[in-house]
């Protein structure tokens, strides 16, 4: 019963969907510092409430930065993924002037490239076993 503490609920549905995000900086330049990926990780939680998209855990190295979210259906992911890109590229620039440099031919600090792969529930071959196993009416 643990499994299903995590479910959330909207007018008419109940859900539990999970992504892993990627973004990875334009050209692999290696950007971040401890000071950077703190003030992303607030950013990106400011993005989040506004979709009412929790983020569960956030975590970066100099070059990339990894998200995994629990989102409501009515979101998509990739306007959420646009929002939350497009947000922290600017705000960054606005606060840390410094990072100009990494902008300087492209005028963007992310790839236009993303990874987002679904997390949790059962694997593919239980549920596909589990569909194949209904009382199908004759």
């Amino acid at each position: 019963m643990a499994e299903y503490q995590n479910i959330r609920t909207g007018r008419h549905c109940a859900f539990a969907l999970h992504a892993h995000l990627v973004f990875v900086t334009k050209y692999r330049h290696k950007v971040f510092a401890e000071r950077h990926l703190t003030r992303l990780e607030e950013i990106m939680r400011d993005v989040c409430a506004d979709f009412e998209v929790e983020l569960v855990e956030f975590n970066g190295e100099n070059n990339h930065v990894h998200l995994l979210v629990n989102f409501p259906p009515k979101v998509a992911l990739s306007k959420l993924v646009n929002s939350l890109k497009g947000v922290s590229s600017r705000r960054l620039r606005q606060e840390y002037p410094e990072l100009v440099k990494h902008y300087w031919r492209a005028q963007r600090l992310w790839s236009g490239s993303y990874f987002a792969g679904s997390v949790g529930g059962a694997p593919l071959s239980i549920v596909r076993q589990y569909i194949e196993q209904q009382n199908r009416p004759a």
